[in-house]
């Protein structure tokens, strides 16, 4: 059936290149379609495939790392995108960082001299007919997306407004405690409680930290609508505005005091496991190590590990756990895949893992194989399951690769280096053994 086939492709970013080669490695042809250099995208400059539009950066190597964990799954599953870096590779200290424009001429040839891999070069302003993976990204044309939010039956998102993640065992479960508010329901919520000394102190320092400055074709995302105001934007507005929005502290009783008050951060569940919590309307503009220098300020956060860091910005992007498998397929229609960041995972290379989840997916359809179930345990199941998993329907946010994702081990250790190191290794063998299982063939 493989060789009767041709599965059309949508982008070629890194998901999109690495899905048509999964693809085109496992025999099946396909047609990738990528509009440059007939036409940029705003963020877009290169003529090559798999540009980098941002850092030149894919962060650690390190395998005891969430990105180095990553990386090390996508060359056992095949991947393009990794090989390539490590060919083109610039002194980053612990990390992978690539010569950005000599690593998308290496993945741009390889795609190119694929004998089953044709290039269209022209933009799409629809989903093509037949078997089609979309991985147009966050910058989406408008024709496009669109006809993407007919397809998924509702309108896409266009942008992040996303609030730090911190995992549960960095807090200091001496200052904050889990309540609802007036004890309703059940006690869903840690609460951080601030003193009026604490809080000010806080205020000055959010108002006074350094925002990311925003690019020329991206709108600021509160002006589009007031749910998505940064949390130093409504801080600016006084000194009090933040006590009577996500800091209120009505209905709220220190356990340490007895007393309300003066007021409260609110961290609520971000995953089932209940290893990850989130800010309570704390979207942020601010640069990453601001929101970890102010937000360390918070009683209890004091030592907090960040697994995702606040962002706003034009990102694109469908509600998957509403519509998606965990192999990137869609449920209402099993032969049309998404992969890359429109699905929400958010990164370089958690983009490119999922072209490698997408690809693999439809090539091991069309050949009749078993299909692609990657464990939990390993990274790139991990982010399969949290772009699929209902729960987090509606309140969906893109995600990228960190540990806070993984199940625990089930085992105390302190020492950060070695816990990952033990979730790292868990991973790595848990992957071999499922390829194993299954007669993953990563380069045939």
């Amino acid at each position: 059936m493989s060789g009767t086939v041709t599965v059309n492709v949508a982008g070629a970013g890194l998901a999109g290149c690495e899905a048509a080669w999964r693809l085109a490695q496992n025999g099946i042809k396909v047609r990738l379609y990528e509009m440059k250099p007939e036409k940029f995208s705003p963020a877009h400059h290169y003529s090559g495939f798999a540009e980098l539009v941002c850092s030149n950066s894919l962060k650690a190597a390190r395998l005891e790392s969430a990105a180095g964990l990553l990386k090390a799954e996508m060359e056992l599953l095949g991947s393009l995108t990794v090989p390539c870096a490590k060919e083109n590779a610039v002194e980053a200290g612990g990390a992978l960082a690539v010569d950005r424009e000599k690593f998308s001429d290496s993945v741009t040839a390889k795609i190119k001299n694929h004998p089953l891999i044709e290039v269209v070069s022209e933009e799409l302003t629809a989903v093509p007919d037949g078997m089609t993976i979309i991985a147009t990204g966050p910058l989406t044309s408008g024709a496009m997306a669109e006809s993407i939010g007919q397809l998924c039956g509702e309108p896409l998102s266009f942008y992040d407004a996303a609030a730090p993640i911190v995992t549960y065992d960095s807090l200091d479960k001496e200052k904050v405690f889990f309540a609802s508010r007036y004890d309703r329901g059940d006690a869903d919520y840690i609460n951080c409680p601030m003193n009026k000394e604490e809080y000010l102190a806080f205020h000055a320092a959010l108002t006074a930290a350094e925002r990311v400055e925003l690019k020329d074709f991206e709108t600021h995302p509160f002006s589009v609508y007031e749910g998505c105001m940064p949390i130093e934007v409504l801080a600016s507005r006084g000194v009090d505005t933040m006590r009577f929005g996500p800091m209120k502290p009505v209905g709220i009783t220190d356990k340490r005091t007895g007393r309300r008050p003066y007021a409260v951060v609110q961290l609520r569940r971000e995953n089932r496991d209940g290893t990850l919590f989130n800010l309570v309307g704390f979207q942020t503009n601010l640069k990453f190590g601001e929101q970890k220098r102010v937000f360390s300020m918070i009683p209890g956060l004091e030592n907090a590990e960040f697994m995702r860091f606040g962002v706003m910005h034009r990102n694109t992007f469908i509600n998957s756990p509403a519509l998606l498998n965990r192999d990137f397929s869609m449920r209402s229609n099993p032969d049309i895949y998404f992969a890359g960041q429109i699905t929400g995972v958010e990164g370089y290379m958690e983009s490119a893992a999922s072209g490698i989840i997408a690809g693999t997916a439809a090539a091991r359809k069309i050949r009749g194989l078993e299909p692609l179930n990657l464990p939990i345990d390993t990274m790139t199941g991990a982010l399969s399951s949290y772009i699929s998993d209902s729960y987090n329907s509606g309140k969906f946010q893109p995600m990228g690769a960190n540990m806070g994702i993984l199940p625990d081990i089930g085992v105390r250790i302190r020492d950060k280096k070695e816990k990952y190191a033990v979730y790292a290794d868990r991973a790595i063998r848990s992957l071999k053994r499922e390829m194993e299982r299954i007669g993953y063939e990563n380069n045939c």
